[in-house]
C-alpha cells in the first residue's frame, strides 16, 4: 500500500506538473500489480459553511485483499489535505453535523457495527451506539442532538414443522433443516438470509439508546430528512403485498415523538429521494415510473406540502435524474444525470431553465469504464468526484464556475505508466441504421501501420452505460498488446428513453448483437486492426450478450462469457431477482411465456455454437447463478465445442470487488484469448481464422 500525502497543493497547474515531470521517466504499460496500488476519492461531503470536503478514500490492502476505505478532509481556505481516519479500519456515512464542528460515520469492530463521532477541533472520536446490525442513512436533526438512521431488525421466525426427539449426549446429527416460507429470501453477497426488515432509529448524538420509531414486517429506505426535529421522512412500500411488488415505494413521515405514520405520497410507481427546502417546503423527491419495462426513467418533482400540488422539472431533458437538492437558498435544483457516457452535473431553476455545470463526474467504479460518481453542495459550494480516461476519480470543486481538481491521488502510480488512449466514435447499426456510440483502447505503444487483435467488451445491466473512463481492466488488456473496443448498444442509458426502449422485449437479440458487429466492422475499416484476430468477452449482461453472440457468429477466433444467464426459464425461477425480472423483463411469468423466454436464451442457439468458449462465475452467484454457466459448459462439452468452467470459490456476482479477483478475471481472459491468437504468419497451431456463417 502506497504511503499516503499528507499534504498538496491543489490545483490543475500542480497536476499537469506531475505529468510533465512523469512524462520525462522512462514509461512501462501498467501491471497487474499495480492495481493493489490504485485509490480515488468518493461520496463527497461540503461543510454547512461550504469551505470543507469531507471524502472517503478508497485504497486496496494487498495484505488482505480487500478495499479499505479512509475518510480525509480538504480545507478550502488554506488548501490543507489531511486524514481524519486513515488506519486499517473501514469507515462509511461521513455526515457533518449542521454547525460543522463534528461528523458522524460508521464503522465495524470485529462483528458488531458503531456509530462513532469525530469532533474536528480534539479529532478525538466517541462512540454513540453500538450494533448488531450494519447502520446507514445517517442524518443529523436540526438541533444536533439526535442522529436518525437506518438499520435491519430481525422477523419473525418461521414456524417449526417438525421436531425432532431429543439428541443424546454427545451425538453428532446433522444441520438441523432449514424452513423457508418468505417470498424474498435470497440475496446476491448474503445467500440464504432470514427474513429482516429495515426500520428507523434514532439515538441521541451524546450516546444513548437507540429508538425505533417504524414498525412492522416493511423496507424502510434512505435518505432520511428531519422535517423541524418532530419528524423524518423517507420512503417505504408499506402495502401488504409488498414482497411480490416492485417500484411501488411512496413517501411517508413518521413522528419523533410517537411513532405516528402519515403518507406524502400514494401515487403508482415509486417516489423516493426526499429532501426538504430549507424553509419545510416544498418537498424534492424523484420518481420512477411502476410500468413493465426493465428501463424506466427517474424523474424530478417538487411538492407543495400546504396545497398538496406537484409539477416536474427537467421535463424536457428525456434524462434519467440520479440524485437532486436545493442549491441558492432553494430558487434551484442541482441534478445529476448520464447522458452520452458522461455523468452530467446541471442547475435546474424553479423556472425550468437547466445549465450545465461540469459534464465530467466519474471515476469510482476502477475495474471497467462505467458512469459513476457523485457530488455535494453547500453554501455555494459544489464537491465532486472528477473522472478521466486516464486516471481514477479525483476530488474536485466549482469555485466561481471554475473547476478545480484538489487531489491528484494516483500521480505517484499512473504517473509512471504509459497507459492507452481512449477515443470514441459514432456509427450506424447495420440492423436498422440506429446511431450507436463506440469507444476504444489503444496499447499503449499505438502504432497505426501496425495491425492489432481486437477485444469486443460488452457492458452489463443491460440499462447501464460506459464511457471514456479508466478502466484497470480494459487498460490492462490494451497493455497486452489488444485494442479493446466497447459501445453503448441499443438499450445502454444516457441516449434517452427511446433507446433505451430499444430492447424492450428483445434482449438478447439479433439487434443488441448487430450493433456489437457493425462496431467491429467500423473499427476494421479504420485499418489497423487485424481480423484474423477478434475476440468477444462481457459479463454479467456482456456474458449474456457474448453467448449469444457466438450462436449468430463464428467470426470471433474465442470468447469469454462472464457470470452469463443461458436460460431465462431457469435463471428466473432461481436467481435473487425472480421478482423484477417476471413483472418487467418478460410480458408474464415462464410458465405461461415459454417461447418469449426461451427465445432470448442464448442456450438455444447451442446447436450453432463452434466458438471456443470461457465461462467465468462465482460460485455463490445468486444474480446469475452458476447453475446458468454449468447448463451451458455442459451442453458444449456434450457438443464438442472447446470450452473451459472457472469457479470463483466464496465469490458473489460482483467478482471484481477484490482486487485478486479482478485480476484473476483479467489474467484468465488474456490466457484463453492468446491460445486462440492467430500468428502474423496467418495461422497458428489452432487452425486457421475463424469465418463467418
Amino acid at each position: 500500500m502506497k504511503r499516503f500525502v499528507s499534504m498538496l497543493t491543489a490545483g490543475l497547474a500542480i497536476l499537469s506538473m506531475n505529468l510533465s515531470i512523469s512524462a520525462e521517466i522512462s514509461q512501462e504499460p501498467l501491471k497487474p500489480g499495480d492495481i493493489f496500488d490504485l485509490e480515488f476519492a468518493s461520496y463527497p461531503q461540503v461543510s454547512p459553511d461550504g469551505q470543507k470536503i469531507l471524502y472517503m478514500r478508497r485504497s486496496f490492502d494487498v495484505m488482505r485483499d480487500a478495499t479499505r476505505v479512509s475518510l480525509w478532509l480538504f480545507d478550502l481556505t488554506t488548501d490543507r489535505h489531511r486524514p481524519l481516519i486513515a488506519d486499517f479500519g473501514s469507515y462509511g456515512w461521513p455526515t457533518w453535523n449542521h454547525q460543522g464542528t463534528a461528523i458522524a460515520f460508521v464503522t465495524r469492530e470485529r462483528r458488531r457495527h458503531q456509530i462513532q463521532i469525530l469532533e474536528l477541533t480534539s479529532t478525538r472520536t466517541a462512540l454513540v451506539v453500538d450494533l448488531a446490525t450494519a447502520p446507514s442513512w445517517l442524518a443529523w436533526s436540526p438541533d444536533d442532538r439526535q442522529i436518525a438512521f437506518i438499520r435491519a431488525e430481525a422477523g419473525s421466525d418461521s414456524s417449526t414443522l417438525y421436531q425432532a426427539p431429543k439428541k443424546p449426549k454427545g451425538a453428532k446429527w446433522a444441520s438441523p433443516a432449514k424452513v423457508i416460507d418468505s417470498v424474498r429470501y435470497q440475496f446476491d453477497g448474503r445467500g440464504i438470509v432470514a427474513p429482516d426488515f429495515r426500520h428507523v432509529f434514532v439515538v441521541p448524538s451524546e450516546g444513548g439508546t437507540p429508538t425505533q420509531l417504524t414498525q412492522g414486517d416493511f423496507q424502510h429506505q434512505g435518505p432520511l430528512v428531519w422535517n423541524t426535529n418532530a419528524g423524518l421522512i423517507f420512503s417505504a412500500n408499506r402495502s401488504e403485498n409488498w414482497a411480490l411488488e416492485t417500484f411501488a415505494e411512496d413517501l411517508w413521515q413518521v413522528s419523533v415523538n410517537d411513532g405516528t405514520m402519515v403518507s406524502l405520497t400514494n401515487d403508482a410507481g415509486s417516489e423516493f429521494a426526499p429532501a426538504l427546502s430549507a424553509g419545510g417546503d416544498p418537498l424534492l423527491f424523484l420518481s420512477a415510473s411502476g410500468e413493465q419495462a426493465t428501463y424506466r426513467p427517474t424523474t424530478l418533482w417538487l411538492l407543495d406540502r400546504v396545497s398538496g400540488e406537484r409539477f416536474q422539472l427537467g421535463a424536457d431533458l428525456d434524462v434519467s435524474i440520479e440524485s437532486a437538492v436545493f442549491t441558492r437558498r432553494d430558487r434551484s435544483v442541482a441534478v445529476m444525470f448520464d447522458q452520452r457516457g458522461k455523468r452530467v452535473l446541471a442547475e435546474i431553476s424553479l423556472s425550468d431553465k437547466v445549465s450545465t455545470l461540469a459534464d465530467n463526474i466519474g471515476g469510482t467504479n476502477v475495474g471497467r469504464p462505467y458512469t459513476s460518481g457523485s457530488f455535494d453542495y453547500a453554501n455555494g459550494t459544489y464537491a465532486f468526484t472528477l473522472g478521466r480516461a486516464d486516471r481514477p476519480a479525483e476530488l474536485a470543486v466549482l469555485e466561481k464556475g471554475q473547476l478545480r481538481q484538489l487531489t491528484a491521488l494516483n500521480e505517484d502510480v499512473l504517473g509512471r505508466r504509459a497507459l492507452g488512449q481512449v477515443e470514441d466514435f459514432v456509427y450506424l447499426s447495420q440492423f436498422d441504421q440506429t446511431p450507436i456510440h463506440g469507444f476504444y483502447v489503444l496499447p499503449p505503444d499505438f502504432d497505426p501501420s501496425q495491425k492489432y487483435p481486437l477485444i469486443l467488451e460488452i457492458h452489463g445491466g443491460p440499462h447501464l452505460a460506459y464511457g471514456k473512463h479508466f478502466s484497470a481492466e480494459l487498460q490492462l488488456m490494451a497493455a497486452a498488446g489488444y485494442v479493446v473496443f466497447y459501445d453503448n448498444y441499443r438499450g445502454s442509458t444516457s441516449y434517452g428513453e427511446g433507446f433505451a426502449l430499444r430492447l424492450k422485449d428483445r434482449y438478447a437479440s439479433e439487434e443488441d448483437f448487430a450493433d456489437h458487429m457493425s462496431g467491429i466492422d467500423h473499427m476494421i475499416q479504420q485499418g489497423f486492426i487485424d481480423e484474423r484476430n477478434l475476440f468477444i468477452a462481457g459479463g454479467s449482461a456482456g456474458g449474456i450478450g457474448t453467448a449469444y453472440a457466438v450462436g449468430l457468429t463464428n467470426r470471433f477466433n474465442a470468447a469469454v462469457a462472464v457470470k452469463p444467464v443461458v436460460n431465462w426459464i431457469s435463471k428466473t425461477l432461481t436467481a435473487d431477482s425472480y421478482i423484477f425480472q417476471i413483472n418487467h423483463q418478460f410480458p408474464g411469468p415462464p410458465w405461461e411465456e415459454f417461447e418469449a423466454y426461451w427465445k432470448r436464451s442464448p442456450l438455444s442457439l447451442v446447436g450453432q455454437m463452434t466458438t471456443p468458449i470461457m465461462l467465468i462465475t462465482g460460485e455463490q452467484d445468486r444474480r446469475t447463478p452458476i447453475s446458468e454457466t454449468e447448463q451451458l459448459y455442459q451442453a458444449l462439452k456434450f457438443k464438442g465445442v472447446e470450452s473451459v468452467m472457472v469457479r470463483l470459490p466464496g465469490s458473489a456476482h460482483g467478482i471484481s470487488g477484490r482486487p485478486s479477483r479482478l485480476l484473476s478475471k483479467v489474467g484468465h481472459t488474456l490466457a484463453w484469448f492468446e491460445r486462440f491468437r492467430v500468428s502474423s504468419k496467418g495461422a497458428d497451431s489452432e487452425g486457421t481464422p475463424a469465418q463467418p456463417k
